[in-house]
């Protein structure tokens, strides 16, 4: 399971003109799945985002987390995130799980979060067409795999 973080000072998920999802300050995390996930990886990732200091103390050091900061967090399904670029000019997407797969492990991961922040998490929704908008603060944006846990 691959994740996308932003720290953000709001962000929303449109669907049909329709607001999805929305925060003020917190993180925007676009998750994609691929076939060998599990839901162990999800657990994972779901410590590891709402642990990780990324958020600024009085200082000004990235020592406080979204939990710290009762910041909130909105998530984005994207199997992109597995795209391969490797040959062509057209990305491949073998490595992404096919939904059948997928969407059990993203509802997961929406519970595993909001278990690990204490309170629910907002969402776009499993395979639409979404328009995602934020302004990153910072900008502090990471890449976390569950598959490189070193």
């Amino acid at each position: 399971m691959r994740v996308v973080l932003q720290r953000v000072s709001s962000a929303s998920v449109t669907i049909d003109g329709r607001v999805s999802g929305q925060i003020g300050r917190g993180l925007l995390i676009l998750q994609g799945i691929e076939a060998a996930d599990t839901a162990a990886d999800g657990e994972w990732l779901a410590q590891k985002i709402t642990k990780l200091r990324i958020f600024p103390d009085d200082a000004g050091q990235m020592n406080k987390s979204v939990a710290d900061i009762g910041g909130d967090l909105l998530l984005v399904s994207q199997f992109t995130l597995h795209a391969s670029t490797a040959k062509g000019t057209r990305p491949s997407f073998n490595a992404a799980a096919r939904p059948e797969t997928a969407r059990p492990l993203y509802e997961q991961f929406i519970v595993q979060l909001g278990t690990a922040l204490g309170r629910p998490v907002q969402t776009g929704e499993f395979g639409a067409m979404m328009q995602v908008t934020l302004t990153n603060d910072g900008p502090v944006t990471l890449i976390i795999d569950s598959h490189s846990r070193d």
